[in-house]
């Protein structure tokens, strides 16, 4: 379905109910809003595998503003501080009351802008394989400890030009460094990014020019937050979760050793069962 939301339109799917039979009365559940990467992707990254959490919760999907199959909006919209707004917009217009919110990636950056720009409206934060702040330094240093001195180079022309042409070197050296599991990627990845419908405008203009720092912002969140973070992960290493982490009031880190970006891949019957923990905690 389609949501009016602060001027444009976004592309939402659910999965699971959130009022289910119980015994003489209804039971309410909570909302999983999930918020996917890029900058530039859609929410299909997330399917199937995060429909397992559906017993527990009701799931929002949403290809946010100016990504995947959502309207396309004007570029000066496209930055943190709106796209969190949106965050809490959409809840509103659905009637969304105290959400988890997961961003993964860029993602958990809009989770990030959303709860310190509106402290009260989340129940949760789930931040995964995300920054707070953009180091591209950190970024290049990543990726040539994990993938080498090429890789390291395709990465720092990427994120400095923009252009379809390091766009191409990047995902031909620096993607298959997102996940150590030599089988990277399997049929099953190529299926889930083939499916994938990308802004590259987006994707391009964003990933050269993000220059952000919501560390300093993190302080107002007020919420229960879970970080989590693969020790092998080139793009948001486990630096960036720890810095997270020294500036989130009461957060909890958990670090997944055989994971890179895509820990779901990798060790996802400890992800999932820890995600259900923080969930029902």
């Amino acid at each position: 379905m389609r949501v009016q939301v602060n001027g444009t339109s976004l592309y939402v799917d659910v999965e699971g109910a959130a009022l289910e039979p119980d015994g003489y009365t209804m039971r309410e559940k909570p909302t999983l809003l999930l918020l996917h990467g890029g900058p530039g992707h859609d929410h299909s990254i997330f399917k199937p595998a995060y429909g397992q959490l559906a017993d527990l919760v009701q799931i929002v999907y949403v290809d946010q503003r100016g990504n995947g199959r959502s309207q396309s909006s004007d570029p000066a919209t496209w930055n943190l501080d709106q796209w969190g707004d949106d965050v809490r917009a959409l809840c509103d217009t659905l009637g969304i009351v105290k959400p988890i919110v997961l961003g993964w990636s860029w993602g958990g950056a809009v989770a990030m802008s959303y709860a310190s720009r509106h402290p009260d409206h989340p129940a949760k934060l789930i931040l995964q394989s995300t920054v707070a702040r953009w180091d591209l330094d950190r970024i290049v240093e990543g990726f040539r400890a994990e993938a080498g001195e090429e890789a390291a180079t395709a990465a720092k022309a990427f994120l400095t030009e923009g252009t379809p042409e390091t766009f191409a070197a990047f995902g031909q050296l620096c993607a298959p460094a997102y996940s150590p599991d030599p089988n990277f990627p399997a049929e099953s990845d190529i299926q889930a990014m083939t499916r994938i419908i990308q802004n590259l405008e987006l994707t391009m203009s964003f990933m050269s020019t993000a220059r952000f720092d919501l560390t300093a912002r993190l302080a107002s969140i007020r919420c229960p937050a879970l970080v989590v973070a693969g020790t092998r992960d080139p793009i948001t290493p486990l630096s960036t979760a720890r810095e997270i982490v020294d500036g989130l009031p009461g957060a909890r880190l958990e670090v997944f050793e055989r994971s890179g970006h895509f820990i779901p891949d990798t060790e996802g019957e400890r992800f999932f069962s820890l995600l259900r923990s923080f969930i029902t905690g």
